[in-house]
């Protein structure tokens, strides 16, 4: 006998998205979006960021999309989903739909899709989100077993099932995410890498890529293979790639686009911008932090990360330079319901100090000068000139700064070619293992080279657990080692949400803590 969780139809799920369904279709209606930097790729086994999560929302759809007031999962090519008495299996029946050349989607194509992703030869960065929580794809994933053994099936056409290593109570809401994504491997099997370029690709998300000019544009235009094509109401989305804040913001403001994503526009501005009616201000679940390259000989030790993180006054950082309601901590994982971070380390001068002096660097002498690598934006320059000046004063440590363009600061940063590097992590899902498995030693988006096998092991026993005070314990114990303990990263401050979009023009974007943002069910008011 099995649990039913949600079952929700094609027509009712368009009727509880835009209150009705039909053709109210806005035709000539371009949606603008100041997107950041140039994405790294269209191939959701290659993308890793925000910049790039945007444009996979347009071109792709998984088994589950985001609620766009809440994030939660909403059904996509699944129409409905049940768990089995154990929570252990989760069975989705799926919609008959294609792709965009109308080749069809059936459970094989997500069997397919999963397997390509977790191969080990594809060394895509998220593939260890699967693998974590998919019974038999982590062993798969390092290439110990074969694919028969990962927990997924066809049990027909329109059904897949999934077995789980636990109850995972997050799982259906992370496969929102692109590690989940169906891939075209009909695509790829013709045209190899080139199946990304414009003429070649295929999707199927609410919009299809039409257009890719580096540094200048990628539009995509409605994909009318879509099923839920009745509630897209764009007719073209263009992403620019600005990544420097002063243009992104002077663009918006002439009008040349409808959305300047969040934190897209320049600190000194700050106060014009607050009074604006159009400025959407939101918590945020999500962190900012800097990675520690442990594999380096002095930052290995981890009484000098410790000093460097205790050597930092981040109360100044939020409320002098950032300044619009970011929240200092110690801590990686934000607060959520049931889960109480642990505190980290404080400012503490003299202690950072001492530390610094016991580890062989007394007032910072003899220490070795350091790089701090971070990507173009006005913002995450003025905290690597902060982090540059305290460390300075306080520790008498001379750090040099790097600005990068967003491509080639990920490849350095993933190739753990650096000293510290800036980092942010938003929730894919609400729960806080999403942020504590990128210390996971496995981990492909694991920058700092961070392993412990104490934590490692605490991790995949909390993915094996029921929801619950039990299971948030575990994960609080697992903070604490890596956190608390090892300081495996060097925590800042919780973000805000800060985008510039102006809601009595717009409707079906809402404000969310995750800030995603689906395309569906955007349209002008009328």
């Amino acid at each position: 006998m099995k649990k039913v969780w949600i079952i929700v139809s094609a027509v009712c799920f368009a009727a509880v998205l835009m209150s009705g369904c039909g053709g109210n279709k806005s035709s000539g209606t371009e949606f603008v979006i100041n997107n950041g930097a140039e994405p790294q790729s269209v191939n959701p086994t290659q993308i890793e960021g925000t910049v790039e999560h945007r444009i996979y929302m347009a071109l792709f759809e998984g088994l589950v999309a985001y609620d766009p007031k809440t994030s939660a999962a909403i059904p996509g090519v699944a129409e409905s989903w049940s768990r089995s008495n154990d929570d252990t299996v989760v069975t989705f029946k799926l919609r008959e739909t294609t792709w965009s050349d109308g080749t069809p989607i059936t459970a094989q194509t997500f069997v397919d899709s999963w397997l390509y992703y977790m191969a080990p030869e594809t060394a895509a960065v998220y593939a260890y989100m699967p693998a974590m929580v998919i019974k038999g794809a982590e062993e798969y994933n390092a290439g110990k077993a074969p694919a028969s053994s990962v927990g997924i099936r066809a049990v027909d056409d329109y059904t897949f099932e999934v077995t789980l290593v636990g109850p995972v109570p997050y799982a259906v809401d992370m496969m929102a995410h692109y590690a989940f994504s169906p891939i075209p491997m009909h695509a790829i099997e013709k045209f190899g890498d080139d199946w990304i370029k414009p003429n070649n690709f295929v999707g199927n998300g609410p919009f299809v890529l039409e257009s890719w000019t580096p540094q200048d544009k990628l539009t995509a235009v409605p994909n009318d293979k879509y099923w839920n094509k009745e509630n897209v109401f764009l007719s073209r989305i263009t992403f620019l790639p600005i990544d420097d804040t002063v243009t992104s913001y002077n663009r918006y403001k002439n009008g040349e686009a409808d959305w300047n994503v969040t934190n897209l526009f320049p600190l000194d501005m700050l106060d014009e911008i607050k009074l604006r009616s159009d400025y959407q201000l939101a918590p945020n679940l999500a962190s900012y932090y800097a990675w520690i390259n442990v594999n380096n000989k002095v930052l290995g030790d981890v009484r000098v990360r410790k000093a460097l993180i205790m050597a930092l006054d981040t109360e100044e950082l939020v409320s002098k330079v950032m300044r619009a309601g970011q929240l200092a901590t110690g801590a990686f994982v934000p607060e959520m319901t049931g889960y109480n971070p642990p505190e980290g380390f404080k400012f503490n001068l003299p202690e950072a100090k001492k530390l610094l002096a016991d580890a062989g660097y007394p007032e910072g002498r003899g220490f070795p000068k350091f790089t701090y690598i971070y990507n173009t934006n006005d913002a995450h320059k003025k905290v690597a000139e902060w982090l540059q000046q305290q460390w300075k004063k306080n520790l008498g440590i001379d750090v040099e700064l790097q600005n990068m363009e967003w491509n080639s600061f990920l490849a350095k940063r993933q190739a753990n070619d650096f000293d510290l590097a800036r980092a942010g992590w938003v929730g894919d899902y609400q729960d806080p293992s999403n942020f504590l498995e990128l210390l996971v030693t496995s981990s492909g988006n694991n920058d700092g080279r961070y392993s412990n096998a104490e934590f490692d092991s605490l991790i995949k026993q909390a993915a094996t657990m029921s929801a619950g005070a039990e299971r948030m314990n575990v994960l609080e114990s697992a903070e604490a080692i890596a956190i608390g303990r090892d300081a495996a990263v060097i925590p800042l401050y919780i973000y805000v949400t800060q985008n510039l979009i102006d809601l009595d023009r717009w409707d079906g974007w809402y404000k969310n803590t995750q800030d995603i943002h689906p395309y569906v069910g955007i349209k002008p008011k009328q």
